[in-house]
């Protein structure tokens, strides 16, 4: 009875061997052919490389359609002071650049004056016109009036007598005249010497030239008279952004009468323009080349405040702006002064929309919004 149920049980264990070993050897196949169906369906994994080669592809199309795919521009983004800005950005955003006026700076030498209407001007220019008519009228009377006197039915002594001393009073008219234009315009008014001078006269009476009166405080000019001026218009509303600031050069001075009412140095510039309003106020410089240097206006415009200083921004480029730094302890009329070894003349400034580069330099994710 043992025997038996020993036998019993070694027939169990071998049926559920066998069972499991069917088992394994269908789930093997099963396996396979699911394996072998994927293949035959073409798919396989994903290739990491391939990903990658496209996604560059499509970023460096993206930069040459902005037109920021060249060389100078990748340059110009390692610039940490540097903006990357295509030029139809520059356009929607309103950027506008304006030439850099050279301007030179005297230490503690700062004027204000006025461009003076040109009335008082003809006034007395007309007064001398008139006084030179009369006294060759008065002249030619006297010649005659002594010929006659010569001889056959001559004049009496006091037709004579009276040609003469209206020959008198016309020259001394004449000689007033004058000196009202010296104690209007200087005693070194360039008006002695020549047509030529007599054609400023002319030009000033007719207002084709100007005339600027300008006052420096007592001491900043000593000594020899600046051989230039540059002036600049106190009011900075009416500059137009695209033609850039208006500056001024006097290229002729000489001593101005000097005014009671204020202290200090006055001088005469002459202005061979005819548009430039009268009653402007100006603020001169005197360019003498004794301490002055030379440098730029930067326009109040362009001026944007990052980290605690002031900057400007410059084209660098088609595509580019870089910003430099600027002083604003050298104050002009309508910006501050900047020496040329930060800002040539003739750099073209950001005049409009220098806080928009400003912004986008620092937060560049605002490129990607855009």
């Amino acid at each position: 009875m043992l025997a038996g149920s020993v036998g019993k049980a070694m027939i169990l264990v071998a049926f559920v061997g066998c069972a499991v070993l069917a088992l394994s050897v269908g789930c093997s196949r099963t396996g396979q052919a699911a394996e072998d169906g994927q293949r035959s369906d073409g798919l396989r994994p994903p290739d990491a490389g391939a990903a990658a080669r496209a996604k560059d592809d499509s970023a460096k199309a993206e930069r040459d359609d902005d037109g920021g795919g060249a060389q100078g521009d990748k340059e110009d983004k390692d610039d940490k002071d540097a903006v990357v800005l295509p030029p139809e950005m520059a356009r929607r955003l309103g950027v506008i650049t304006t030439p850099a006026q050279a301007v030179t700076f005297t230490p503690n030498a700062e004027g204000f004056g006025v461009v003076l209407g040109h009335d008082a001007i003809a006034q007395i220019a007309a007064d001398i016109e008139t006084a030179r008519a009369a006294i060759k009228q008065s002249q030619a009377a006297l010649r005659r009036a002594r010929q006659l006197a010569d001889g056959p039915g001559a004049l009496g002594a006091d037709a004579v007598e009276n040609a003469t001393k209206q020959t008198a009073a016309d020259q001394a008219s004449l000689t007033l005249a004058e000196r009202k234009l010296t104690a209007t315009l200087g005693l070194k008014f360039p008006r002695h010497g020549g047509d030529t001078d007599e054609a400023v006269l002319t030009s000033l009476a007719n207002g084709t030239f100007k005339l600027a009166r300008v006052t420096f405080p007592p001491g900043s000019i000593t000594g020899a008279i600046p051989h230039e001026l540059r002036l600049l218009p106190l009011d900075s509303g009416s500059a137009d952004p695209e033609k850039g600031l208006a500056v001024w050069t006097a290229n002729t001075v000489w001593d101005a009468p000097q005014d009671p009412a204020v202290p200090g140095r006055s001088l005469f510039g002459l202005l061979r323009a005819a548009d430039i309003p009268e009653g402007t106020r100006l603020q001169a410089l005197p360019v003498s080349g004794n301490g002055a240097i030379p440098g730029v206006l930067v326009p109040s415009s362009a001026l944007v405040v990052s980290e605690g200083q002031y900057w400007c921004y410059l084209r660098k480029g088609p595509n580019s702006y870089t910003r430099a730094p600027v002083s604003v302890d050298r104050p002009l009329a309508q910006g501050y002064f900047v020496p040329a070894d930060r800002v040539a003349p003739g750099a073209e400034i950001v005049t409009a929309a220098a806080g928009l580069l400003l912004a986008r330099q620092t937060n560049p994710s605002a490129e990607s919004a855009d």
